[in-house]
């Protein structure tokens, strides 16, 4: 996985009011943590943020004033109607260490016929070396049959890997369609003869 590099600037002032005003700046503030370090709040460029982000478990460079480090976003605020970061918290990482992430979890091919796959998992735990994390994990459902199901155990993960989740979760499995019933008065009851409209009397 490749580095994405970030200036970062150190943050003294903090609460929503400036937090608000470095925002309106087109920044993100931030806050790095991990190995034993007092957090460093920082201030990042709002654009190359939104950018990083789009990429799964990206390794980010911070450089800037009193920071040089390798970092992985653990949590991500947004704003809920304009999609904006709005606040990012950063795990400090050393390369050659091992770090537990999710990788997403995607399918090629189509399984049988008769059947529908019901993707249960859409991401799973793996542990990595901290720069050669995997995009993610590929599954190969071609022709699979009804009543088949792959577990976490069975997954063909990328070199250097390795599971870090139940083996016996189940990833996907092959169920039947539903079968169809036919629209409300869409057909008469077999052999049902429509009924006589019974003739007026003679006068």
């Amino acid at each position: 996985m490749s580095e994405v590099r970030i200036a970062a600037e150190p943050r003294s002032e903090f609460g929503k009011g400036a937090a608000r005003k470095i925002r309106r700046a087109d920044k993100v503030p931030a806050v790095l943590y991990g190995h034993g370090i007092d957090p460093k709040h920082l201030t990042l460029p709002g654009h190359e943020v939104l950018l990083a982000l789009r990429t799964p478990n990206v390794l980010i460079h911070l450089k800037g004033e009193g920071v040089d480090e390798l970092a992985l976003p653990k949590g991500v605020q947004r704003d809920p109607i304009k999609g904006f970061v709005e606040h990012v918290d950063l795990l400090l990482v050393k390369r050659g260490e091992k770090v537990t992430v999710e990788i997403p979890v995607t399918t090629v091919g189509d399984v049988h016929t008769d059947g529908l796959l019901d993707q249960q998992l859409v991401s799973i735990a793996v542990e990595a070396e901290a720069t050669h994390i995997p995009t993610g994990v590929e599954v190969d459902v071609e022709g699979l049959e009804i009543g088949t199901a792959i577990t976490a155990g069975q997954l063909k993960l990328p070199k250097g890997a390795t599971l870090a989740a139940d083996p016996e979760a189940v990833v996907l499995q092959v169920s039947a369609k539903p079968v169809e019933e036919p629209a409300e008065g869409e057909e008469a009851a077999e052999g049902e003869a429509p009924a006589e409209t019974a003739e007026a009397p003679a006068e």
